[in-house]
């Protein structure tokens, strides 16, 4: 099995098959870079905050507040994540702070903009819900109508940057 397959391993066979098949024709790089031509523009970690918390007013107002969406560059690596939501609670002087954070894989600094918008919600829904449970998915589609496909694009992605990273060496 070609190891870039792995991104949709689970995925059911009518869907697997015909990717399977454009990777296999060296078509895989064509198709996305058609279907997604630009990425977006949303490089520094304030800007990232800023998209973050316009989707979390629209969708989540009374969810609790988040402290810091950065980019980092260890996630994928170490967690075999694209995105992390973290809980942090600290006692100082008594009283417990807890602070929200999200931090989204820095390959997605250079993505199109429904992909990282696809992980800002999945990561945002995890404020309200924990498990990736039938309301998780809910919540999700409830911002992002076609979150589904989206989250089949970013494993796409993945494979495309897998792929044109081969056939640079």
């Amino acid at each position: 099995m070609n190891p870039v397959l792995r991104y949709i391993q689970g995925y059911p066979e009518h869907i697997t098959t015909p990717v399977r098949q454009m990777v296999e024709a060296n078509r895989l790089t064509q198709w996305f870079e058609k279907r997604y031509p630009e990425n977006h523009t949303i490089k520094s970690e304030k800007a990232l905050f800023d998209y973050t918390m316009g989707y979390k007013n629209r969708y989540m107002k009374k969810t609790s507040p988040l402290s810091k969406v950065v980019y980092d560059n260890k996630i994928h690596l170490i967690n075999n994540a694209l995105g992390l939501h973290t809980y942090v609670a600290k006692v100082h002087g008594g009283k417990i702070k807890t602070k929200n954070e999200i931090r989204i894989a820095s390959v997605f600094k250079n993505a199109p903009e429904p992909l990282l918008r696809m992980l800002v919600v999945h990561e945002l829904a995890h404020l309200k819900e924990k498990d990736h449970n039938k309301a998780f998915y809910q919540l999700c589609c409830h911002m992002e109508p076609d979150y589904h496909q989206l989250e089949l694009d970013a494993r796409l992605f993945m494979m495309y940057l897998e792929t044109n990273n081969k056939n640079k060496q």
